[in-house]
């Protein structure tokens, strides 16, 4: 049996997106799944597009999704080099073999040529393609004779190598997804093989590298679907046939909407993340929130992505990596977009956080206690953790739920006390306090229990103790439960609070 190979190749032009996590996630799942290899390969034949900073960006983005590969550009292996512009001597040989073959010829045509035709074809309401059609009037290998040829090339006159698409012939695809996929050949153009300025473009690199690396299975986007009839062309025109990997293209991730792809604009629209980790832009200095930044953890982000677009047939939505790997099949994937949900990423991100133990979350809160310069032990902090855990999200949720554990309020809600401070509330918290000091130990137990008997010797509901304490200690009408949080702060600490409280809010 064939080894299982898959890759993930994306090319360095900008940040990596969601749906590219995704489709490295797929592949990764697959691989492990079935025994096989994970290959990363850097796709930067497109050195006008290159980017600055985007390959280190992709590797930094799968490793802290914890996405790991067998070979490639950071890993190496025994098919090096994994990055494109250092394999670009070995596109020109396969070129020249299609050329010499008859499957693919030398164009002269300049882009200012081609610019004119296309405007000429666009007055006629047409459309402008170099293909079986139009190839046989045009600047090329086929058209021009031997000679002219030779003396061109030796001139140093800009060419390209164009594939020669077959007139009249059904291309078919078999697709793990989709199922059989048939084009006609004169709906393709000859598309170009080998540019200009030396370098391959996709499609022969592609093809070239998959065959090269023994690539069992190809596990991309939808939007490569148009090219998979060329890939297969190629794979026949260099009689690698045999060797032809699988193909399987993945739905498109939607907008939350459902009406297009997901973009980079539709998370600044509508204000959640695209991208992995932050970015940003070496030009334009433009930075774009990333989901680590935003206070996700990576397990979330991973199971989150993975049922977008994949599912079982259970109602199954929490997995492990582990149980992902052991779960997935390319035949549970779907054909149909997947519409991503801001809000569900979120419901993923507070079950993975809220059920960390303390001592992590308590690694998460301690930097941002320093920042705020509070020195705090870490017993303390892992109390205070434990008790706001359900009221997480994301990781700057530690922070927003739980400050009034390590500092005072100095404000207090203006229309919480309006609402609830009577003339007699001060006096009600200064004989609550008598109460408070009496209690031994402070524990969350003992305090519920005196408070209940204090209100009911009182004649008064819960209600109308409980919140202008909770207003007095925490400055608003919010927290957890009071019982708990007065236990964790300490007596001293919750009756100071409510002594200052009583001065402030009647001021």
């Amino acid at each position: 049996m064939r080894e299982v190979r898959v890759r993930f190749a994306p090319s360095p032009t900008g940040p990596l997106h969601i749906g590219g996590v995704r489709t490295a996630l797929y592949n990764y799942l697959f691989a492990r799944k079935m025994g096989g290899k994970f290959i990363l390969r850097i796709e930067d034949t497109d050195q006008v597009r290159f980017v600055q900073g985007a390959e280190q960006y992709i590797i930094d983005s799968l490793s802290w999704c914890g996405i790991s590969f067998d070979e490639g550009v950071h890993v190496g292996g025994p098919h090096a080099p994994y990055r494109q512009s250092e394999r670009k001597d070995l596109y020109r040989q396969y070129a020249d073999q299609l050329v010499e073959s008859g499957k693919a010829y030398y164009a002269f045509d300049t882009p200012e040529q081609l610019d004119s035709l296309r405007k000429e074809y666009e007055l006629r309401k047409e459309t402008f393609q170099y293909g079986p059609s139009t190839r046989m009037v045009l600047s090329n290998s086929l058209t021009l004779p031997v000679d002219q040829v030779k003396a061109l090339i030796g001139s140093g006159t800009h060419f390209v190598i164009r594939v020669k698409i077959p007139d009249n012939e059904i291309i078919t695809v078999n697709d793990l997804i989709r199922g059989t996929v048939s084009v006609e050949s004169s709906l393709l153009d000859d598309k170009v093989l080998f540019k200009s300025d030396g370098m391959p473009t996709y499609h022969l690199a592609n093809v070239v590298d998959d065959y090269l690396m023994k690539v069992s299975h190809v596990i991309r986007g939808e939007e490569w679907l148009p090219s998979a009839p060329l890939h297969v062309l190629l794979y026949r025109f260099l009689d690698w046939e045999d060797a032809m990997p699988a193909f399987a293209h993945l739905p498109l991730l939607l907008k939350p909407d459902g009406n297009g792809k997901l973009s980079k604009r539709d998370g600044d629209r509508l204000g959640f993340p695209v991208f992995p980790l932050q970015w940003t832009d070496p030009k334009t200095k433009e930075v774009s929130s990333g989901y680590r930044e935003s206070g996700y953890i990576p397990e979330a982000f991973l199971n989150m992505l993975a049922l977008l677009g994949w599912h079982l047939e259970s109602d199954q939505e929490l997995f492990s990596l582990d149980e992902l790997v052991e779960a997935f099949s390319i035949d549970r994937c779907s054909k149909s977009g997947a519409k991503f949900d801001p809000e569900k990423a979120r419901w993923f991100n507070h079950h993975y956080l809220s059920a960390k133990p303390a001592a992590i979350l308590a690694g998460y809160l301690i930097p941002v206690l320093k920042e705020n310069g509070i020195d705090a032990g870490r017993d303390y902090v892992e109390k205070v953790c434990d008790l706001v855990r359900e009221r997480i999200v994301l990781i700057p949720d530690l922070w927003e739920q739980s400050w009034f554990f390590f500092n005072d309020p100095i404000s207090f809600d203006e229309k919480v006390a309006a609402k609830i401070w009577k003339k007699e509330t001060p006096q009600l918290l200064e004989d609550y306090i008598d109460i408070l000091k009496r209690t031994e130990p402070f524990t969350s137990v003992n305090i519920e229990t005196v408070s209940k008997q204090f209100v009911k010797d009182k004649g008064i509901g819960m209600g109308q103790l409980m919140t202008p304490f909770r207003l007095t200690v925490v400055g608003t009408n919010a927290g957890p439960g009071m019982f708990d949080m007065a236990s964790i702060i300490g007596k001293d600490t919750i009756i100071s609070r409510i002594k200052s409280g009583i001065t402030k809010i009647n001021t």
